[in-house]
């Protein structure tokens, strides 16, 4: 998919306000696909990514949460976080089908992808779901993406 046009959405996110894609797209998105809220993993992934929220917004990326849960599994897990970005509820699977994030089991894979302003993806990575991509890690391989485009 990299390279090819981002399927526009629209979810909910953990207030219940609606999040559209396309309207969102005055910054690149980093969509993070995650298997469960309130997990080990799931929850050092979204920490050590709040935490070092300032050095996303120094790349202008948004990042955004995405899994199958519940709007209200997603607000509580926000709140237990202090999460600064969006958890989108994608119960009904469309979202995470479109963007080949489901597995064999039928929950999220832990998989980044990193949508540009012209609304093409950039960047795609899967990684197992016992293990995530540390900030540091990502930005170095996002930054890469983004020489690598330009010449």
């Amino acid at each position: 998919m990299e390279g090819e046009k981002a399927p526009n959405f629209i979810l909910k996110d953990q207030e219940g306000n609606e999040f559209e894609l396309y309207k969102n797209l005055d910054k690149k998105i980093l969509l993070v696909f995650y298997p469960k809220g309130h997990s080990p993993v799931c929850t050092k992934q979204l920490t050590d990514y709040n935490k070092n929220i300032s050095d996303f917004k120094k790349l202008d990326i948004k990042v955004v949460g995405i899994n199958i849960e519940e709007t209200k599994t997603h607000n509580s897990f926000c709140e237990s976080l202090r999460l600064s970005f969006p958890l989108l509820s994608d119960v009904d699977k469309s979202v995470s089908k479109q963007y080949n994030a489901i597995n064999i089991i039928g929950i999220n894979k832990r998989k980044l992808i990193l949508i540009n302003t012209d609304k093409k993806i950039v960047m795609e990575w899967s990684v197992m779901p016992f293990y995530f991509v540390n900030t540091g890690r990502l930005l170095k391989k996002v930054e890469a993406h983004t020489m690598h485009l330009l010449t």
